[in-house]
């Protein structure tokens, strides 16, 4: 019997949990950053090629092919470039060795000098981040919570009219329906979204220091800020890409990475309102409100055979938290560097999968959750018909507008600290000096029927 190595991974992402984060694979595995050096280094060679004012001949389109070709990279190519990393102990140095090795025995081999031509290691690694981001955010992430944020506003449609017992400080309140309570996170998470995909990911190619020093000393005459900008400009048309690049011109060696910290407090706000979501979820369940669905030999409790635990809110609130540690510690260092360069930002930015992949983890628990629960709508009407006092507002409101004396401390003294039903309120109301058109009308407010906008909300 083969064993699953995976078991021994010390991370739970690369273990428990690798199935269900194997899309983030593609952009942020170490497999994944060489070749999106090898992207860049290629993109950049030839950029160099089509630019005209350099030494550098212009290839051809069956050349251009052939150093395209390399981006995908086999586990063969990966085993080469760590092995020349292993002699250079430079992992962008090893790429731009592998890519030399690969096309020397082409027509491109008195061209291979060209490789990282002008360039420090930053300037390949700040691309190959800035593509990983907007890559893994436009085939992950946007996606899976554009399709979470369809699945809320489909129960805020299906349950606008829902009437449910709101809660203020943990206290019965005017009430609600269950479906405009999810139409609040459906429209928190839009604008979060929408916030999300307006960012422009900034990206750099300006050399050791920011100041195109060792290009200037090459070809003084030549406009390499505007080759710059065209060339990360460039990339964007490589693929169609909605969370854009976006030309820096302006940094130290390291680009600021200012732009990555907006995407990771973006997700950090999303994932806030995700934990604010699956804690409501969470006491929905706890109140009997809403009900989970019994799976097949699924157990709940190993003590308690009657329980259905709601492990999913409770696994996505973890990974959010997780996420959310992460992201915050990501916004407080990336955009610190000591003068123009240090490196303790290499091994941080090593880790932004970690946190795509445990709010990814989070958004399919969320789902998952979402997908097993049946809404009690006898239990929700039952607990909103046990709490007649919410009504107390409507009727000194009502009240106040007639312009009747001191109708909120009259309510008050009827309903605090007092156990009052509908015909508590009945009896109050016909003690009233109002006409009957207004007694009329306070007779007829309800719990169920006090619910203001919610419906046109929900919908």
């Amino acid at each position: 019997m083969s064993v699953n190595h995976s078991y021994n991974a010390v991370s739970p992402l690369d273990g428990r949990y690798a199935s269900k984060v194997a899309s983030l694979a593609p952009y942020f595995s170490e497999a994944a950053l060489m070749r999106y050096r090898v992207v860049m280094e290629g993109e950049y060679l030839i950029a160099l090629s089509s630019f005209g004012k350099c030494k550098l001949r212009k290839f051809s389109e069956a050349e251009i092919k052939k150093i395209r070709a390399l981006y995908t990279l086999t586990d063969a190519d990966v085993e080469a470039i760590k092995k020349f990393e292993s002699v250079t102990n430079h992992d962008v140095k090893a790429v731009e060795y592998f890519m030399k090795e690969k096309l020397k025995k082409t027509s491109l081999r008195d061209s291979i000098e060209w490789i990282h031509f002008a360039l420090t290691s930053e300037d390949t690694n700040n691309i190959a981040y800035a593509l990983m981001l907007s890559d893994s955010l436009d085939a992950v992430m946007i996606p899976e919570l554009k399709a979470l944020i369809k699945t809320l506003n489909d129960l805020a449609k299906k349950y606008a009219n829902l009437p449910m017992l709101a809660r203020t400080h943990g206290q019965s309140a005017s009430p609600t329906t269950f479906g405009k309570e999810m139409k609040v996170f459906v429209a928190r998470l839009e604008k979060r979204l929408a916030g999300l995909q307006s960012i422009r990911i900034q990206a750099k190619l300006n050399g050791a220091t920011g100041n195109w020093n060792a290009h200037t000393v090459a070809y003084p005459t030549n406009d390499w800020m505007a080759f710059s900008k065209k060339f990360i400009e460039h990339l964007n048309k490589l693929k169609p890409r909605a969370s854009r690049l976006e030309p820096n011109l302006v940094t130290t060696q390291i680009e600021c990475h200012d732009s990555y910290v907006a995407v990771f407090d973006t997700l950090r706000r999303i994932n806030t309102i995700l934990l604010d979501f699956n804690q409501d979820m969470w006491r929905y369940i706890s109140d009997a409100w809403v009900v989970q669905r019994p799976k097949e030999g699924e157990i709940g409790s190993s003590a308690m055979p009657h329980k259905i635990n709601p492990i999913d809110f409770e696994n996505a609130e973890g990974n959010l938290g997780l996420a959310n540690a992460l992201f915050e510690f990501f916004a407080r260092k990336l955009p610190i560097s000591r003068l123009q360069r240090d490196l303790s930002d290499s091994t941080v930015e090593r880790n932004f999968g970690v946190a795509f992949a445990h709010s990814l983890l989070a958004y399919q628990s969320t789902m998952k959750g979402l997908g097993k629960i049946a809404v009690n709508e006898v239990k929700i009407r039952e607990a909103l018909a046990d709490h007649p006092e919410v009504i107390a507002e409507a009727i000194q409101t009502i009240l106040r507008r007639e312009g009747a004396e001191m109708p909120y401390e009259k309510l008050k003294a009827l309903t605090r600290g007092k156990v009052v039903t509908l015909d508590t309120f009945r009896e109050f109301i016909e003690t009233l000096k109002v006409t009957p058109k207004v007694k009329k009308e306070l007779l007829a407010i309800t719990p169920e029927n006090y619910i203001g906008l919610a419906k046109k909300i929900a919908k």
